[in-house]
């Protein structure tokens, strides 16, 4: 319940693209004390703030940043990561997904599923996709997928905490047909240890990662 570093780097690549924000339709899941998502509402967007279902107090917690920030237009909505819900279905097309930090801590034996087929499609971010995955990862991405088939172009905006070099998306990204770019630091300001006058992101290692079907190929800058 306090703002992780990755949160810092999402919300500084959201202050960075501001200009494009408004009337954009935003969800950030796994939102917690939710700063991208209350960065992205400042700038404009249509913000949806969302948390486990199964997790009330995380619930209440989006909802108090939203009334700290003088933001009641902000909804809330409890999403459970691999349940296809009522609060799921009912979601508007988004165009934008925030997730800061939820490939966090993962559970089960890691699968080796590497293979020469992926290396042509996912050569640019080897150094940061590596040859596992783990099963849970697949909750999340299974519910990103469900909202990428109401709007196929739907981009996931997604920065991790680098922890282990064991843990990747490549193969549940092929499955999926997703692909990932890899958004250096330096081109949005963010390569730096004291973002916006705080002590984040420290020294800790952030990666900042755009997630879309892989059948888009779309830049980013």
């Amino acid at each position: 319940m306090y703002v992780w570093p990755c949160a810092v780097v999402l919300a500084q690549y959201l202050w960075f693209h501001r200009g494009s924000l408004p009337g954009k339709a935003v969800l950030e899941i796994g939102a917690g004390v939710s700063l991208p998502g209350i960065v992205a509402a400042k700038c404009g967007a249509e913000v949806i703030l969302s948390d486990s279902s199964e997790l009330p107090h995380c619930l209440a917690i989006c909802r108090e940043s939203c009334q700290m920030n003088n933001l009641p237009q902000v909804h809330v909505v409890g999403l459970t990561w691999g349940h296809v819900s009522r609060d799921l279905l009912a979601l508007p097309p988004q165009d934008i997904i925030l997730a800061s930090d939820v490939f966090f801590e993962p559970e089960g034996k890691p699968f080796f599923l590497l293979g020469s087929q992926f290396n042509h499609r996912y050569n640019g971010i080897k150094s940061v996709l590596r040859s596992l995955f783990f099963p849970d990862f697949e909750d999340i991405l299974t519910t990103v997928y469900f909202l990428m088939q109401k709007n196929p172009k739907v981009k996931l905006w997604s920065t991790y905490q680098v922890r282990s070099a064991d843990w990747s998306l490549e193969a549940l990204l092929y499955k999926w047909d997703m692909k990932c770019v890899h958004i250096p630091l330096e081109s949005f300001g963010a390569d730096k240890e004291d973002i916006a006058e705080s002590a984040l992101p420290g020294r800790h290692t952030v990666e900042m990662l755009v997630i879309s079907f892989a059948k888009d190929n779309l830049n980013y800058t």
